[in-house]
């Protein structure tokens, strides 16, 4: 694992790390993940454990900690907004210095809406990866305004969920994919809570499914 400091336009730096396969895997695709809200305590060490996973399976994944989360500097937003400037100036970097044009963005809990706000914003993102989207009402309060982002977006999408999701119920989240264009697949996880699927025992079968995704692009 590397570390490194990226800028964002507006002149935050965020801690970033980089996760590479012991030998230069097939594919040069970068995984770029986006962590949970980090106003609750969201950090760039919850998606660790599946971004070591796919550099055991030969892929480059890049985690780092949005804006006043861990070592970052600035503040977080509420909304999730001034966070896609986050996201996108990570994009870039990867594009400048991993030496890809093909990203996959993967967001977790509210990096969900956040990454789901960014995808169209980077020609680079080839596909989209929702761990537990909060699309219920209450969510939506905060998070509703990424929506139309996301479910807008050409670009083929999967959202995995749990199906006992304290935020969003199977009903709700099936009733948003309705008005989605492009490719969107769901897989729910059954008898999996919100923040239980955010736990490290969901990890390998996290990877394995955003996996059979890529191959799938």
């Amino acid at each position: 694992m590397e570390s490194c400091t990226v800028e964002t336009s507006d002149g935050v730096k965020l801690n970033t790390r980089i996760f590479k396969p012991r030998e230069e895997g097939k594919d040069n695709l970068v995984i770029v993940l986006v962590h949970p809200y980090s106003v609750l305590g969201g950090c760039q060490g919850l998606l660790k454990g599946i971004a070591v996973g796919f550099a055991e399976r030969g892929f480059k994944a890049v985690t780092f900690d949005m804006r006043g989360a861990g070592r970052s500097t600035g503040r977080p937003s509420l909304t999730g907004f001034s966070e896609v400037h986050d996201v996108v100036a990570v994009c870039k970097w990867v594009c400048e210095n991993l030496s890809t044009d093909r990203i996959l963005l993967v967001g977790s809990s509210a990096g969900a809406p956040i990454s789901g706000s960014a995808v169209d914003q980077i020609e680079q993102v080839m596909g989209y990866v929702s761990l537990g989207y909060p699309f219920g009402l209450t969510a939506s309060i905060l998070f509703g305004r990424h929506h139309k982002a996301i479910l807008q977006s050409p670009k083929p999408k999967l959202f995995v969920m749990g199906t006992r999701d304290g935020f969003t119920s199977v009903k709700q989240l099936n009733n948003k994919l309705k008005s989605a264009v492009g490719r969107v697949e769901t897989h729910l996880i059954e008898g999996a809570g919100h923040f239980q699927m955010e736990g490290p025992s969901y990890d390998a079968q996290m990877v394995d499914l955003i996996i059979v995704f890529i191959a799938s692009l």
